[in-house]
């Protein structure tokens, strides 16, 4: 099998060291391994397939030679790195939000829109997590019946603002339980024993630009130019895996046994509905894997083509470093 030389620009934080973990995971053809990071990262190590390998300084000479180059860092470095990924003949899978929306550069979940990939012209973007959990959730369920409107309510752990998510998140829950009280730095608001229904600031009318993320790239992934969304994103004090609640409306309607039929056989998703036997998608069960949990399949009671569900996955793996790789993956397979 031909190898790859692969980089990961932003190697150091959470996403980038998921990304390596699952290229080793899923035995991705890496014949050569080059994390990138800040100059003040340059010459430290970090531990690919058992051996260490040096992270480099993200420069545009890094990328002379690279085939496939993952993005793990924030827009403004996606933004000045793309010109050199691209002129270099690499194709840069990037997670941050920088061309999602960019009309010559697709937006791929590889389980709903895999055909897309074969249109990029360097870049290919990886959607926002909550829209990666949710519309793997659902898509089955679009191609028995057109999605027309979907209002969802998002529950976001803390480690999808970083790796000082959950530090904090820990530190506040040490200081209370010992009577004291502790600053938030990461997040606005103490988020022990709280909820903060903000992520983001304002882009829309009072929505957040988390919030619009679901309308804009769900209907770029699900080939839905006309799908309307109304979004709640709420931080919530959980380490890991993000939580969705989707009602659905359908030119016409689903019933609830071919909904849950159509979801069983879907890729990438797992039915765990039985209320009565208290099972159904948590984060503690969704942690640490690739599978997007959904259950809580009923009918909406406001309208007769509707669909009420809950979803989980995991937002560090499928929701940013596993679908990456599924995206490299595809390029390979269709190379």
């Amino acid at each position: 099998m031909k190898q790859y030389t692969v980089a990961v620009l932003g190697a150091t934080g959470a996403v980038g060291q998921e990304m390596m973990k699952i290229l080793s995971e899923r035995n991705f053809p890496v014949g050569k391994l080059i994390p990138l990071a800040s100059a003040r990262s340059a010459g430290k190590t970090l531990k690919f397939r058992g051996e260490d390998v040096t992270i480099q300084e993200a420069r545009d000479e890094a990328f002379e030679g690279v085939d496939i180059v993952l993005g793990a860092a924030e827009n403004d470095i996606a933004q000045k790195f793309a010109p050199a990924i691209v002129k270099a003949g690499a194709v840069f899978v990037d997670n941050s939000s920088a061309f999602r929306l960019d009309p010559n550069v697709p937006l791929i979940v590889p389980e709903i829109n895999p055909e897309d990939v074969k249109n990029h012209h360097g870049i290919i973007s990886n959607p926002n997590c909550s829209t990666i959990i949710t519309v793997t959730a659902v898509n089955a369920l679009n191609a028995i019946s057109p999605i027309r409107t979907m209002t969802a309510s998002t529950y976001q752990a803390v480690s999808g603002a970083g790796a000082g998510g959950p530090i904090e998140l820990m530190n506040e829950v040490q200081a209370l339980g010992h009577g004291k009280t502790y600053e938030p730095k990461v997040f606005s608001h103490q988020i022990a024993f709280n909820l903060i229904p903000q992520i983001g600031g304002e882009q829309f009318e009072g929505y957040t630009s988390e919030e619009m993320k679901m309308q804009n790239e769900g209907r770029k992934i699900m080939h839905l130019p006309d799908l309307k969304v109304s979004c709640t994103c709420v931080r919530v004090p959980v380490v890991r895996s993000h939580s969705i609640s989707v009602s659905l409306h359908f030119d016409k309607p689903i019933s609830v046994e071919q909904a849950r039929e159509a979801i069983a056989k879907a890729p990438g998703c797992k039915l765990v509905d039985d209320l009565a036997k208290k099972q159904y998608p948590m984060p503690l069960d969704t942690s640490d894997q690739d599978i997007v949990f959904v259950g809580r399949i009923r009918p909406d009671l406001t309208d007769d083509n509707g669909l009420c569900l809950w979803c989980c996955g995991d937002q560090v793996r499928k929701g940013a470093a596993t679908n990456a790789i599924q995206i490299a993956e595809l390029l390979i397979e269709k190379a």
